[in-house]
């Protein structure tokens, strides 16, 4: 069954023996870090922490923190209601299966109707959860007309007991009581790490939720860090060439879905609510905000509601401890004004820190690589296994192992998966024979080192790098290394015979198995 909120899922991960509860406060300025960073590098991802009592400025947040919720391979199965991640993947697999296609185009076509086959259609609904709490901040004293409307009475999409709270409230909800965290030393601020952002092509009106650090500046404004390839920072240029104001919406919570389907490399214009309701198997339901017209999950936790003014110049961001392992320097980004912020009234701050791997991030990155198997396969059938080792901190370095039948076919794979989606920002490609386990580093690196030569099986190229990559000498370009360490083929410039590889034969293995069973 699907979870209709955070707090359900965090309960489960309690009965499941995966939460380890703190009663006594601890600051989120750098304390909660700490704490969090010993269990991600702990064996296996260690355990989620449910803070009871976040401090914020030494004053206990109303609302209670918790982190590391998906930092284990165990975790990430149950946020999928499944036995393992595997399991999700072969289903999707087998889907995607019925109809072959015959292009990369097809492909994407084909994905989206196999998430579309089992009720993952979101669905409009008129209220929710996440609008048990209301707070408005208005611009300037004005009153808009959907606030006009309220005055006459309630309307219809507000559920029943609604806190509605003033600029006024001894305690509204906004960006300065929430429980978010300045995570590592040297940050410029405060972040909110695991914000769903929603956003809007305002030609075609494709949604997109994608996942971008928001640094808290004061109570309603903060910098908004899409990066230059991500599809909210192309939305936003499009207002930016109108002039127009963007809205922007960011939510928190709810089902735990939502923010790995925020995170998956899907293609742009697909529509991450319809992968959070194929694999959830409910449909997620939505409810427009108060305050612009996007649509939010009716049983998030929180949402920030507000937008981008495109005439405004822009803010510098950061810096701020990243999942590189170093902290990205300032650069200037848009500024978010938020507008209004509603909650839940039983609501769990979800939170994450990323840093020095291994990281909670490198589970929900190689959960995506898992579930998007089958459609790398699809365009290139060789293709047996991917893996993501955790110290590429998410993209930078890729093993990958292929059934290989023919000359140079290691670069065929290289230059294929440079060119689909964000693993155009991958650094390092490794290409293995099938026989080798790419999710062991050890087994990988032996093969690497046995079956180059570096200068004729390696590559160089050149395309678009992560722009929180420091080690390039310009922001979001720079080059690429393949690397063939597949045993070579006539032709593939090794004019000596191949030699086979040491194992023991299998009858004495066996023998022998028996033999200390």
């Amino acid at each position: 069954m699907a979870f209709e909120s955070f707090r359900e899922f965090v309960l489960q991960l309690e009965r499941e023996g995966e939460l380890i509860r703190i009663s006594q406060p601890v600051a989120t300025e750098l304390e909660i870090t700490a704490l969090a960073d010993r269990q991600m590098k702990s064996p296996g991802g260690g355990k989620a922490l449910l803070i009871e009592q976040p401090t914020v400025n030494g004053r206990v947040s109303p609302f209670p923190l918790v982190i590391n919720t998906l930092g284990s391979w165990k975790r990430m199965a149950l946020s999928m209601n499944a036995n393992s991640v595997g399991e999700v993947a072969a289903e999707l697999g087998s889907l995607m299966k019925a109809k072959p296609p015959t292009s990369f185009r097809e492909a994407i076509k084909l994905l989206g109707t196999a998430l579309d086959l089992r009720h993952a259609k979101p669905k409009a609904v008129k209220s929710g959860p996440c609008k048990d709490v209301i707070h408005r901040f208005e611009e300037s004293g004005r009153v808009g007309k959907r606030e006009s409307e309220r005055e006459a009475g309630p309307p219809s999409h507000l559920p029943s007991g609604a806190v509605r709270l003033s600029q006024t409230s001894p305690t509204p909800p906004t960006l300065l009581n929430l429980p978010i965290q300045k995570c590592w030393p040297l940050d410029g601020g405060r972040f909110i790490t695991l914000p769903c952002v929603v956003t809007q092509d305002p030609d075609t009106g494709e949604r997109n939720v994608g996942m971008y650090r928001i640094q808290i500046y004061d109570e309603r404004t903060t910098g908004m860090h899409w990066q230059l390839q991500k599809v909210g920072a192309r939305h936003g240029r499009r207002y930016y060439e109108t002039g127009t104001r963007m809205p922007v919406a960011v939510f928190l919570g709810g089902d735990p879905l939502f923010t790995f389907a925020a995170t998956a490399p899907l293609p742009d214009g697909l529509d991450e609510f319809l992968l959070a309701g194929y694999l959830r198997k409910k449909s997620v339901e939505l409810v427009k905000c108060e305050t612009n017209e996007l649509e939010v999950p009716a049983n998030a936790d929180f949402v920030v509601e507000g937008y981008v003014d495109p005439r405004e110049p822009l803010r510098q961001e950061g810096p701020f401890g990243d999942h590189t392992g170093y902290y990205t320097l300032p650069e200037p980004y848009p500024v978010f004004h938020v507008t209004a912020i509603t909650h839940r009234r039983d609501a769990i701050y979800p939170a994450t820190i990323v840093g020095m791997p291994p990281m909670e991030d490198f589970y929900l990155g190689s959960a995506s690589a898992k579930l998007f198997l089958p459609v790398f396969k699809m365009n290139f059938p060789e293709i047996v296994d991917i893996a993501l080792p955790a110290e590429g901190v998410f993209h930078n370095l890729v093993f990958v192992s292929i059934r290989k039948s023919y000359p140079m076919q290691a670069y065929k794979i290289m230059h294929g998966l440079w060119g689909m989606g964000q693993m155009m920002f991958t650094k390092y490609i490794v290409v293995v024979d099938e026989d080798v386990n790419v999710h062991s580093t050890s087994e990988v690196l032996f093969h690497l080192c046995a079956n180059t030569d570096p200068q004729r099986d390696s590559i160089f190229t050149k395309g678009p790098a992560d722009v929180l990559d420091h080690a390039t000498s310009e922001i979001a370009i720079g080059t690429k290394l393949g690397i063939d360490a597949t045993r070579k083929l006539a032709g593939e410039g090794h004019q000596r015979g191949w030699p086979p590889l040491i194992q023991m034969d299998e009858v004495t293995r066996k023998k022998m198995d028996a033999l200390i069973a």
